[in-house]
């Protein structure tokens, strides 16, 4: 039986291509390339669970040395702002925070991303306060790196509390 020809191609090697590419784009989305949104959602997402895990080291290598962070406040209709460096940031202790991120949504151009996700905070079980994190990231040899964190304190209904609920208390 002769096979149909496409192109001076025989059908069956179209076949075997289909297939092999078919496979190919069904690998698991760490051996493919990475959609850069995507990959600069995955540093965000590690950074709140470094917060998450109480460690500060884990945190800052996720930052560029140059890294700068703005947590902001707003209480009776004035916002306050600190600037913190990534150096003090490593030195800072951390413990018994929740923090949990939802719907990220993230911007890249180039070399350069930016993430907004909107969180929850949880210290020591008990609710703490909402906001906004905001990451601006640079891509390096090492994929992406933050290079400023800013975020909002604020309370419901200016911001929204984790659409899953409060989280499960923590393993002690």
């Amino acid at each position: 039986m002769h096979m149909t020809h496409f192109h001076g191609t025989p059908m069956r090697y179209r076949t075997l291509t289909f297939f092999l590419l078919s496979i190919s784009l069904a690998r698991p989305a760490s051996a493919q390339n990475t959609d850069p949104r995507a990959a600069a959602i995955a540093v965000a997402d590690s950074a709140l669970t470094a917060i998450t895990k109480g460690d500060a080291i884990a945190l800052t290598d996720l930052f560029v040395p140059e890294a700068v962070l703005f947590p902001t406040r707003t209480r009776d209709g004035a916002t306050t702002y600190r600037v913190r460096t990534r150096a003090e940031q490593r030195a800072a202790p951390i413990s018994g925070v929740i923090e949990r991120g939802f719907n990220p949504t993230a911007m890249v151009s180039g070399g350069v991303a930016m993430v907004w996700m909107p969180y929850d905070l949880y210290i020591d079980g008990a609710w703490s306060h909402c906001g906004a994190d905001v990451f601006t990231m640079v891509r390096t040899s090492a994929g992406w790196r933050i290079t400023a964190m800013a975020w909002s304190a604020e309370q419901p209904p200016v911001c929204a509390k984790h659409p899953k609920g409060p989280p499960a208390p923590k393993a002690p």
